[in-house]
């Protein structure tokens, strides 16, 4: 049978883009004062955290380690450093100033760690794009 585990990573992917998106747009507004500059920060980090949590993902799931609160944790720390270091870049060079880069990147590690784990959280409790782990429910019910 073939892998269908990509259409769940690339679900996961968007529905993390889009909240991730609201709480950068509604962090860049309130750092920067500036609504045009939230949305320019949001709508930037569309296309480059797509790429960069849907790559995230296909590593995470090859990676041997028992399902666990600890694999979910460990996820959401090594996503957060990336995804950090692109809201800061990012925020730089659209705001124009590296000192705004920093705030919204450091004001993201707190609000984006709690919705990633949340996340997480609910995407574990979901089989979509997991054929094995349907079988195995189905077996262990029998």
């Amino acid at each position: 049978m073939r892998d269908k585990s990509y259409k769940r990573h690339v679900a996961k992917a968007i529905t993390w883009r889009l909240i991730g998106t609201i709480d950068t747009i509604l962090l860049s507004w309130l750092i920067s004062g500036d609504p045009f500059t939230g949305l320019k920060i949001g709508f930037a980090e569309v296309v480059t955290k797509m790429l960069l949590y849907y790559l995230h993902e296909r590593v995470w799931f090859k990676v041997k380690m028992a399902e666990s609160n600890k694999r979910h944790l460990l996820k959401t720390i090594t996503w957060r450093v990336i995804g950090t270091i692109d809201t800061m870049v990012l925020a730089w060079v659209i705001s124009g100033n590296p000192l705004t880069g920093l705030k919204i990147g450091l004001a993201e590690v707190i609000t984006k760690m709690i919705l990633y784990y949340l996340h997480e959280k609910f995407w574990y409790k979901l089989d979509y794009g997991l054929e094995k782990r349907r079988r195995l429910k189905k077996w262990k019910k029998i």
